[in-house]
């Protein structure tokens, strides 16, 4: 990573970077703020507060799935730089209508804010992938996407801890959600042009047909048929984790919403540091060949999370414990050292194989490319949100899913050694 750290003073990355970075605060301060604030100030029973947070998880993703196809034909064929602001511009209005459900503790407000951002974040996401490979050379594109990476996940901590902070300040988080949206409004203006390619094809606006076609386009590449089967695996795994924390905080450990976002705030360090190793061990080249043993390793760590959580010495009575009295509670230490080797497993195996969907096709296709790949990622993350919510629903707590998560770390395992055979 030391040999692209230049490029955070470069004006071909460093507006994308902070664009991306800002856009990642947000969706995490709001979302996760939008999740305290039902789980801890408006329900009180463990099944609702789960499935709650499931709700929020697929509304959030479902326009992945529904509207990828048409953001990623729309992101090759017009300037990305110019869709970049209209992108951040609705985000000040999506920030404004979430700030007002927050103040009136409308949870269909909100929950229609959640489904707007993801809105958002699905017609960005393609763009901020697809312009790495047009503004670096190939071999930064490694190293541009592993700071991406990092800086998502270190703005998602960000977010995640103030959100935590301000859980019981609706009126503050409403202000800050609208400040955040405005600046990254501000540097989105500072990318620079990246017009599309002359050789486009012309784009389908039919949703459901452009996202066979698009779908089947890509999958029919050996190489990008495992990595976005792989990269989907782990997003659902993700999916699960986070869907999951806030109820297992407080119901299975007896303790506050600070420490429900240390535990999201915890991850989103591991991602980073593994998007940063990876990078390093890799040397910049876009392999495959870590893949299997690094989601090997973040299975036994999510087992390792779930022994530790069955084994916790709950607290007696109603009142739930701070950070403060958490951290020297016994197994503590295990907890946070098992949620860090996930986190950091996860991101050494997911960042390469991002870099596979835009070095494998050509630059004028990178961004339907990584829209077909967000289709198939939204749509398998949607299934496991349901999954979570079915098994809330039959009385499978948090510790019992997070078997389920284990299992499916064999997947991607197998599917990480796959593409490792095909392409390295």
């Amino acid at each position: 990573m030391q040999n692209t750290i230049h490029l955070l003073r470069a004006r071909r990355f460093l507006p994308i970077f902070a664009t991306q970075a800002l856009g990642a605060f947000n969706d995490s301060l709001f979302k996760q703020a939008v999740v305290l604030f039902v789980t801890y100030q408006l329900y009180s029973n463990a099944a609702r507060e789960a499935q709650f947070s499931a709700i929020a998880q697929a509304l959030f993703i479902l326009p992945f799935f529904l509207l990828s196809a048409m953001s990623g034909q729309l992101a090759d064929v017009r300037d990305k730089a110019r869709l970049i602001r209209w992108i951040k511009a609705a985000e000040i209005g999506i920030m404004l209508m979430g700030g007002a459900g927050l103040l009136l503790a409308n949870i269909p407000l909100m929950l229609a804010a959640v489904f707007a951002m993801g809105v958002h974040s699905t017609f960005f996401g393609p763009i901020k992938y697809a312009i790495l490979p047009q503004h670096l050379h190939r071999d930064e594109v490694l190293g541009g996407t592993g700071l991406v990476e990092a800086g998502t996940y270190l703005a998602i901590l960000g977010g995640t801890i103030l959100a935590g902070v301000l859980a019981n300040r609706p009126s503050a988080t409403a202000l800050v959600v609208v400040v955040i949206a405005g600046l990254g409004f501000l540097t989105g203006r500072q990318v620079p042009p990246a017009p599309p390619s002359a050789d486009c094809a012309r784009p389908d606006w039919h949703i459901v047909r452009s996202s066979i076609r698009l779908v089947s386009a890509t999958m029919h590449i050996p190489r990008l048929f495992l990595a976005i089967c792989a990269i989907s695996f782990f997003w659902t795994i993700g999916a699960v984790l986070i869907i999951i924390f806030p109820p297992l905080v407080k119901n299975v450990l007896g303790s506050n919403e600070q420490v429900a976002s240390l535990f999201i705030a915890v991850f989103s360090i591991g991602i980073a540091i593994g998007s940063v190793l990876i990078n390093r061990l890799l040397k910049s080249e876009v392999s495959a060949r870590f893949a299997p043993v690094s989601v090997l390793l973040m299975g036994a760590f999510v087992l390792m999370l779930h022994f530790v959580a069955m084994h916790w010495a709950k607290a007696r009575g109603d009142q739930l414990i701070t950070l403060g009295n958490f951290l020297v509670q016994p197994g503590s230490g295990l907890m946070v050292a098992a949620l860090l080797g996930i986190a950091v497993t996860g991101g050494m195996f997911v960042v390469p194989l991002y870099a596979f969907l835009t070095t494998t096709v050509p630059k004028s296709e990178t961004a339907r490319t990584v829209a077909a790949n967000n289709i198939v990622n939204s749509g398998a993350m949607v299934i496991g949100a349901l999954i979570a919510f079915a098994l809330s629903s039959v009385g499978i707590g948090p510790g019992g899913q997070l078997v389920l998560v284990a299992a499916m770390c064999l997947i991607s395992a197998w599917l990480g050694w796959l593409l490792h055979k095909a392409c390295d």
